[in-house]
């Protein structure tokens, strides 16, 4: 089971990024897939989840109305629109799923 993240960067406060996360090495549209994120110096913490067929979803509240997460079986992949990003948001951003989490993509939120 591998998960490989991108798509992070450094961005103004009230920017947007989208985030990447390529799954291999499992039935991939059988499994809801999670965002988890981890600021520096605090615990990682759950910020989005995607149910296997991406019907549902459910959303931290600190990001809800401003994250949207996404999927396309067709390829593998998971996404995470982030808009009017803070600065609490500067964290390293993983996906992943039965136990299993990629190296993560650094998302910084500075002026």
């Amino acid at each position: 089971v591998t998960f490989v993240e991108s798509g992070g960067g450094l961005v103004q406060p009230g920017g947007s990024l989208k985030l990447s996360c390529a799954a291999s090495g499992f039935t991939f549209s059988d499994y809801a897939v999670t965002w988890h994120r981890q600021p520096p110096g605090k615990e990682r913490d759950v910020v989005a989840t995607i149910s296997p067929r991406g019907i549902s979803t459910n959303y931290a509240d600190s990001v809800k109305g401003r994250f949207t997460i996404s999927r396309d079986n067709t390829q593998n992949m998971v996404y995470l629109q982030m808009n009017a990003l803070k600065p609490d948001g500067t964290a390293v951003y993983y996906c992943g799923t039965l136990g299993y989490y990629g190296q993560g993509t650094q998302v910084t939120v500075s002026s």
